[in-house]
């Protein structure tokens, strides 16, 4: 039975899995800004943000569901009361989660706010061990997170990015969003045991994107400027959310919550890296530094242990 054993559960594809998902988030960054330009979204056009990012997880959403029950998966859940933890699941992974990060990023550097949203990475894995037996604090563990935690202090010394300057809207919110994005990846494990979890993502996504969408249109919110360019790019955004948060939700029901969370510290490193090369922000030797931490910190956590018990 064993030898039966979910891909999602063997080392190789796990790490290869969780780093694609990694990599691909941090793509989103510059990509975020970019697709802000091409609609002529302006940093004041906070409604426009929310219908910007409804729209790219409401089909996100709907694409995996699709595609779930093409796959023939079951829709169904374990109880009627179980869509009450998926609307909490939606309303933190996607409605809050994201609503803080487009508000954030459209009042703060890529790089910058890579920086500070990878903070969520730590808190999950230390978090991770007063909630799940199976995520249980060790030095190892903590080793892992407080280099990681070195990688992003290397990644912020001497920032000249945004003045190195805190302000409620930039950094505030990209925090926030931290912090929901943390919380999110704590229920999953929950959202698995009360519906399929591929089923789970699609509906997590299509519902918070909803919620996203309909207070904005109240609101009035529009794309300013529709071109070919902007659709690209929220396609390529679509595709992103579809990989990643199918791959990353699935590994979070299957392996420790922390072991897979730490992958994420490579986030703000693609996110910097790329930032700089798609918006033109400075490029900082420290980013080399901060890449051998984070990879040294997921190495460390992932680290096999003697078996001599």
């Amino acid at each position: 039975m064993n030898k039966e054993q979910s891909i999602f559960q063997r080392p190789l594809w796990v790490s290869l899995f969780a780093l694609t998902a990694a990599l691909a988030w941090g793509w989103a960054y510059p990509l975020i800004k970019l697709g802000f330009e091409a609609f002529q979204i302006t940093p004041q056009m906070t409604v426009n943000k929310l219908l910007f990012a409804g729209i790219r997880f409401f089909v996100s959403g709907l694409l995996i569901l699709i595609i779930g029950a093409q796959a023939g998966k079951d829709f169904t859940t374990r109880k009627k009361s179980d869509w009450w933890f998926i609307l909490l699941f939606s309303l933190l992974n996607t409605t809050l989660h994201y609503s803080f990060f487009y508000i954030g990023l459209s009042h703060a550097p890529g790089a910058r706010s890579a920086i500070l949203n990878s903070l969520s990475v730590f808190c999950v894995v230390l978090l991770a061990g007063f909630f799940y037996k199976s995520d249980k604090l060790n030095l190892r563990k903590i080793l892992g997170c407080a280099i990681g935690f070195a990688g992003i202090f290397a990644l912020n010394m001497n920032s000249g990015e945004g003045g190195g300057e805190f302000t409620w809207m930039g950094d505030g919110m990209i925090i926030l969003n931290a912090l929901s994005g943390a919380a999110a990846s704590l229920l999953t494990r929950g959202l698995g045991k009360r519906v399929d979890v591929f089923v789970g993502t699609g509906y997590s996504l299509a519902l918070g994107g909803a919620l996203l969408i309909l207070p904005s249109l109240l609101m009035g919110a529009g794309l300013p400027h529709i071109s070919l360019w902007g659709v690209v790019i929220l396609l390529l955004l679509i595709a992103i959310s579809t990989i990643g948060f199918s791959l990353y939700n699935k590994l979070l029901t299957c392996n420790p919550v922390g072991k897979i969370a730490i992958y994420n510290s490579l986030i703000p490193i693609v996110g910097a890296i790329t930032s700089c090369l798609c918006l033109g922000e400075m490029f900082h030797m420290k980013y080399l530094l901060a890449g051998a931490l984070a990879t040294a910190g997921i190495y460390i956590i992932n680290m096999p242990q003697a078996k001599n018990n």
